[in-house]
C-alpha cells in the first residue's frame, strides 16, 4: 500500500487482524494494494477505514475485512484459475491477482468494468482479464475454474457458477434473499456433489441477470 502514511496503514492492518484476517499472504496481498486507488470523489479520505463505501452505478466497494475473509477462505495456492462475479471498482481482483495466477472478473456494468482496467493498468496488475457480462452465467468459455468469488447475493449459490467449479475447489457466494439478511457461504465441490459450509452474516447487492443500462 504505496497511499496512506505508515500510520493509517497499521491501523488498516490492525482493524483487518481484528476481524479475523490472519493468513500471511493475504494480509501482505491488502497491504501491497492501495484501496484508495479505487474509492473516488467525496468519499475518497475514508479508503482505508473498515466499511463499504458507495462507487459508481449504484455498487459498493466491500468493507476491507470482508475482502479479507471472503479471501481467506478461498485458500488461493498462488497456481489458481479464479473467476470473480462482480467487479465493482476492483479492489477484490486486485487483491485476487496477487494471490493466483489469472483471475478472470466480470460485471454487468461496462462504466466499472472501464475503470477497474485502467486502475489494473496502473498498478500494472497484468494477470487480470476484466470482461462486461451477465455473472450469474459464468464465463463457460474459461471454465472450469480452480476458485470462484462472487460479490453480489444470490437466493442460492447459481446452477451455472456451481458447473465450472473444478472438482476440488472452492466458490465463495453470499446467500439470502434479502439485503438484510444474507450468510456467506464456501461452497467445496467433491467427487460426488457440494458440501456448504457458514461463514458469518455480510450484506452484499443483489446479484442481478443481464446487462447494466449503461453498457
Amino acid at each position: 500500500m504505496t497511499g496512506p502514511a505508515a500510520e493509517t496503514k497499521m491501523q488498516f492492518l490492525y482493524a483487518l487482524r481484528s476481524r479475523g484476517v490472519t493468513e500471511k499472504r493475504v494480509l501482505e496481498a491488502m497491504e501491497s494494494v492501495d484501496r484508495g486507488k479505487f474509492v473516488r470523489g467525496i468519499f475518497s479520505d475514508r479508503s482505508y477505514e473498515d466499511m463499504p463505501l458507495p462507487i459508481a452505478c449504484g455498487q459498493t466497494i466491500s468493507q476491507p475485512s470482508v475482502v479479507g475473509l471472503m479471501t481467506q477462505a478461498l485458500q488461493l495456492s498462488g497456481r489458481d484459475k479464479v473467476l470473480e462475479v462482480g467487479t465493482g471498482s476492483g479492489y477484490q481482483a486486485a487483491i485476487l491477482a496477487r494471490l493466483a495466477r489469472r483471475v478472470y472478473t466480470v460485471d454487468r456494468h461496462a462504466r466499472l468494468v472501464r475503470e477497474a482496467r485502467l486502475v489494473f493498468d496502473e498498478l500494472n496488475l497484468t494477470n487480470i482479464t476484466a470482461m462486461v457480462a451477465d455473472g450469474s452465467f459464468g464465463l463457460p468459455e474459461q471454465a472450469p475454474f480452480d476458485r470462484i468469488i462472487v460479490t453480489a447475493a444470490a437466493e442460492d449459490p447459481p446452477g451455472p457458477l456451481l458447473a465450472q467449479l473444478k472438482i476440488g475447489g472452492i466458490m465463495m457466494v453470499p446467500v439470502g434473499q434479502s439485503d438484510a439478511v444474507q450468510t456467506l457461504i464456501r461452497v467445496h465441490r467433491t467427487e460426488t456433489g457440494f458440501d456448504y459450509d457458514e461463514i458469518r452474516p455480510v450484506r452484499f447487492v443483489p446479484l442481478l441477470e443481464g446487462l447494466g443500462k449503461d453498457v
